[in-house]
């Protein structure tokens, strides 16, 4: 569906409405719903679908800027993209051990018995097929005080966010933990870091269709520029940010989480570094690549209590938390390359 550039908003409404995407319960609350501007963005095809985008931002010149970078990229196939699924983590951190090696071996030993209790703190979500994956445990060492252990519970939320989830999952798990350690529970909660549940999305610009060969290589260099020099890479980071979160916050989902998740991927060696990286392909077009931890649901919380959040995810056509993530994403690549082609153009 394109060619929504062309119509006033209440003609958007009924061009949704004509797909079958919007039933008029749902109109007053997705203008009315979300307290940000919410824009519609059209032209994205990801993995062969064309994608209605709608974009919760402050910023008037995003969904323009969305729109017309997916048109670009539209004649090579659009965006494309593959993901570790909807893994989450809970972490329980313990502290007081007589031994703290013997009480991480103790916990690996009789981690299988974890399983029960965890699964058991939310029967619903076995009952879709998610729950306790594995578990893990590492020694922590800090500054002034002994070793402490976490324990990280590894859980499959299929299509909840999971924070509850993981969190309550920790929560039984933590009595095991204390009286198989001697410690102490001293943090139960999730771990936003979302390291399992990465999306990696890539699409490729043929130099005619973004303004020529030369500004493919000016493009090319700023995205080198951006590995170089930290400055330029949270510039690059907020830029592909600005596209995730507006999907994020129109669908009712946690995007500080999201945003904490994103940043901690780009430092997780050590330095900081761009999510997003550019190149000159083999056949002449600006390749884009991203890789971003992006947890994201459709039930629980705001993302089903709020009736312009499931207007949202009802014109995105979803059909899984893992599809809204990789939606997501795709949307940051496209995002990030509309902000970096008008920074480089502004300069030429």
């Amino acid at each position: 569906m394109t060619g929504l550039d062309d119509l006033s908003p209440s003609q958007r409404l009924d061009a949704l409405r004509a797909r079958g995407l919007l039933d008029p319960a749902q109109v007053a609350a997705l203008a009315g719903g979300v307290a940000l501007p919410l824009a519609l963005a059209d032209g994205l095809v990801v993995d062969g679908d064309e994608v209605i985008l709608p974009l919760a931002s402050e910023s008037p010149d995003l969904a323009p800027a969305v729109a017309d970078a997916a048109r670009r990229c539209r004649g090579a196939g659009g965006v494309q993209t593959d993901s570790t699924g909807t893994l989450m983590v809970g972490q329980v951190v313990l502290a007081g051990m007589a031994v703290p090696a013997a009480a991480r071996a103790q916990v690996l030993a009789r981690r299988g018995e974890l399983r029960g209790p965890c699964d058991a703190a939310d029967p619903a979500l076995g009952a879709v097929g998610g729950g306790l994956r594995r578990v893990t445990a590492h020694l922590l060492h800090t500054d002034g005080d002994g070793p402490v252990l976490a324990v990280n519970l590894i859980v499959d939320t299929k299509d909840a966010m999971g924070a509850r989830l993981v969190t309550a999952m920790a929560r039984a798990a933590a009595p095991h933990l204390e009286s198989w350690t001697g410690g102490r529970a001293v943090l139960v909660g999730p771990a936003n870091r979302a390291d399992h549940r990465l999306v990696r999305v890539r699409a490729a610009w043929p130099a005619d269709d973004l303004g020529g060969a030369d500004l493919r290589d000016a493009l090319a260099l700023a995205g080198r520029l951006a590995g170089a020099d930290p400055h330029q890479a949270a510039t690059r980071n907020k830029e592909v940010m600005d596209g995730i979160t507006a999907v994020l916050l129109a669908t009712g989902n946690d995007t500080r989480a999201a945003e904490a998740a994103a940043h901690a991927h780009a430092a997780r060696r050590g330095g900081y570094v761009p999510l997003a990286r550019w190149e000159v392909d083999g056949a002449g077009s600006l390749a884009g690549t991203l890789e971003v931890p992006v947890p994201a649901g459709i039930v629980g919380g705001a993302t089903q209590a709020l009736p312009a959040a499931r207007a949202c995810q009802s014109i995105l056509r979803l059909r899984s938390a893992d599809h809204l993530s990789r939606i997501a994403a795709a949307v940051g690549l496209v995002a990030g390359f509309a902000a970096l082609r008008a920074a480089v153009a502004r300069r030429g």
